[in-house]
This record gives C-alpha cells, structure tokens and sequence, in this order.
C-alpha cells in the first residue's frame, strides 16, 4: 500500500509538471495563431472571420490561466484524465480555427497531428487511441465541412499560374517547420520529466534499502539482546552466591573484584536494556514527562559523566514550558553522534541546542581533522567511515534515517576554521507527540 501511494504520488507530480509544459506550449499556439491570422489577414490580404478566430484564442488563454493556477497550487491533484481533457480541447479549439479558415485545405491542418503525439507521449494507451481517433474524425469532418476563404488585395494579381498552389506549398512548409519545433520542443521538456521522476525512484528505492537495512540491523539487536538476557541472569546468580561465601568475604581483594563484576554486568543489562527500549519492545514502561530543555540538559549531563571530555562547550536556547516525552532512540542517537564528535576531537567538543519555529536543532562541533570529502559526499551512507575498524559507519548511518523517519534531517560540514559539524534537526512533534496519551 505504501508503495502504490509512493508511485502514485511520484505520477501526480510529473503530471503537474506536464500540465505546466502544455500550458507552456499553449501559450506558443496562441502567439503562433495571433501572428499567422495578422499576416493572413493585413500582409498577404485573404480575409478571415477575425471576431470568430478571436474568441477561440480568448477561449485558449482563458483556459491556459485556469491551467497554469492549477499546476501551481500544492493542493492540486492532476490526474491523467485531466491532461486527457485539456487535449481534447486542444483538438477542438484547433479544429475550429481551421473551420474557420479553410479546413482541410488549410496546410496547419497537420497541427492535429502534434496533438495526437502529445497524447502518445503523455496518456495511458487507451487514452492516447482515443485522442487520435478524435483528431482524425476532426481532419475527416473538416475535408467536408468549412468555410472557405479566398485571395484578396494586392497579393492576388501576383500569384500567376500556380500561384495558389506555391502558396499551400510555402503555408505547408510553414506548418511543418512549427509541428517539428513543437515536437522537439515537447519531447525534450518530457523526457527531462521522466529523467527526474525516474531519478526520484533511483532515490526512493536507495532509501527504502537503506531502511530495510535497519529493520534488519534492529531485529538482529533485539534478537541478540533477548538471548544474551538469560546468560546475563545466570551470571548475576552466581556473582551474588559467591558474595555470600564465607571463604570470598574474609577476602577484601576478591569483594572488590566482584564488586567490579557486578558492576560491568549490569553495564551489559543496561545496554541490552537500552536495546530493547530502542527496538520498542519495552517502551512506555519507563517513560518519563520532561522538558526538552530538561531532556537535552540531561543527555549531555549523562554523557559528560560517562565520558569526562576535557572540555564542553554546551549553549541552549530553549524555552523552558515545553513538555515532552523522554525518548530513548533520540537519546541514543545524541550519545552517538557526541562519541563520533570526541573521537575526532578528544580536547574539545561544542554542543548548541536552539528552537528554531516547531523545530528542534542541535549542533556538534569539533576542532578534529574534518570529513573527508567522500564522505561528506556519501553522508548517511551504511559503512562510510575512515576507522579502520568492522562496522565503522553505521551511527551515522543509524542517525540519518532515524531522524529521516521521524521527519527530521541530518547535515554535516567542515567549518571554516578548521574542524567540522554535525547538525540535528527534529520536529519537536517526534517528542511530544505519545505525552497526551500516557497523561491520559
């Protein structure tokens, strides 16, 4: 389902954009149609219906304006039948100008033609056979029925024997020099159309990858955490048995041993813990209403504490009245993208959270040696990293996504000075959005 909305949504925006490339050609028409009815009409002298002509290219402007706001306005939704009607008008506004000045006979006929090959090119083959049996009804009705127009004025008494003839020739020649510019024009602006929208799926399909990716990894992590749960309590059985032997309690050294075993298993509990919060198998057990002023305040405490940098350089700008709900994933991806920054920049790192609109930002500063620039090219990509060392690249790769899933983004640079940034953009929403319903 989720696909089918995708590609739907990918058709709805080269539809608009083909809306627009007709109403672009339309307005061509229109200026063609206006020139050749002058010249017709004052240079060369045959007379035409011009109240008649006029109507029909007003009757083309106005729906080139209802076209153009249509293909502009975010809310439109164009649709192929859309683009199939606007055709068939096109068929018939252009069937009625050559009614009108000699039918058939009338070397702009062809122009029917251009019609038909924008159906091709633009509509579903069912709609494209019917737009050309319109057209070709339309040629079929107008070597019958049109009004005829005659030779007038100074031009007549030059055409001599076969003058009439010369002059279809050079109006034929005029005709398909327009149809062939039209057509080049038309099929170069829709295959640049098809490029994006196919350069648009390269990328959906990319992403998609890209989050099957962590589906997997996320599945790997909770199975993983599941099973390392049960040896983890054996073990704390068995360190708390051997603190109640009386041969270990007379020992100091040994107390203090497993005081310090005691203390890294539950590090490893904590962990698997935070893994399985991550993975929402245990969300909502230990949830808790913070500010986010408070929960950013309280992440960077957490990992100073954890890591003792020599140096933070920490600055908010939060209000201080915006509740939220403390999330575990948001808190870890700040914890990795802070270790990626000390890594980089073991002195000294800076740390700024701002409320930019409805839009939480934070930015990570280091003075280390920057991104390369391949990196910084392929940023969020799995396994993009200069560590040398096994599944280096996958927090921010991890980040990227996350964020992109919750409607948020990830950017980095390298500052001017020397060093580079990361910054974090979040919708304070993706915080805020489960405290109604836990309050309730």
């Amino acid at each position: 389902m989720q696909a089918s909305s995708i590609q739907s949504s990918i058709q709805e925006t080269a539809n608009k954009k083909n809306l627009l490339l007709l109403v672009t050609l339309r307005w061509l028409a229109v200026g063609g149609q206006i020139a050749t009815v002058l010249v017709v009409q004052f240079w060369i002298g045959i007379p035409l219906p011009l109240t008649a002509m006029g109507c029909v290219v007003l009757f083309l402007v106005a729906l080139n304006l209802v076209s153009y706001f249509r293909s502009r306005h975010p809310g439109a939704v164009i649709t192929n039948s859309e683009l199939f009607g606007e055709l068939l008008l096109d068929v018939a506004a252009l069937t009625v100008q050559l009614y009108l000045s000699g039918g058939a006979t009338n070397p702009f006929v062809m122009l029917l033609l251009v019609q038909a090959v924008l159906g091709a090119v633009l509509l579903p083959p069912k709609q494209s056979w019917v737009l050309l049996a319109a057209a070709t009804a339309c040629f079929i009705v107008l070597t019958k029925t049109y009004q005829p127009i005659g030779l007038a004025g100074w031009f007549e008494p030059m055409l001599g024997h076969g003058g009439h003839y010369d002059l279809h020739t050079y109006g034929t020649f005029v005709s398909f020099l327009l149809a062939a510019v039209l057509l080049v024009l038309f099929v170069t602006r829709v295959n640049g159309n098809l490029r994006d929208r196919d350069r648009h799926l390269s990328e959906l399909r990319q992403q998609s990858a890209e989050e099957e990716h962590i589906v997997r990894m996320g599945l790997l992590a909770s199975g993983a955490a599941h099973e390392l749960g049960t040896p983890l309590g054996t073990l704390s059985v068995i360190l708390n048995d051997w603190g109640r032997l009386p041969a270990l309690r007379k020992d100091p050294e040994m107390l203090t041993e497993l005081g310090e075993m005691n203390a890294a298993l539950e590090r490893c509990k904590d962990i698997v813990s935070h893994i399985l919060l991550a993975a929402g198998e245990a969300r909502g057990e230990h949830f808790e209403r913070t500010t986010l002023a408070g929960f950013i305040e309280d992440v960077v405490a957490e990992w100073k504490e954890t890591r003792s940098p020599p140096l933070v350089d920490y600055n908010a700008d939060i209000p201080d009245d915006i509740l939220i709900a403390s999330d575990t994933v948001i808190r870890q991806i700040l914890l990795n993208v802070f270790d990626n920054a000390f890594e980089a920049s073991p002195k000294w790192i800076g740390i700024e959270a701002s409320k930019e609109g409805d839009v939480l930002v934070v930015t990570v500063s280091d003075k280390g040696k920057g991104f390369a620039p391949e990196i910084l090219a392929n940023f969020g990509k799995p396994y993009q990293s200069t560590k040398d060392r096994a599944g280096s690249g996958l927090g921010l790769f991890l980040v990227v996504n996350v964020l992109r899933k919750l409607g948020g983004k990830a950017t980095a640079r390298n500052n001017r000075y020397g060093g580079a940034s990361v910054e974090l953009c979040l919708p304070i929403a993706a915080l805020a959005i489960d405290v109604e319903a836990h309050h309730a």
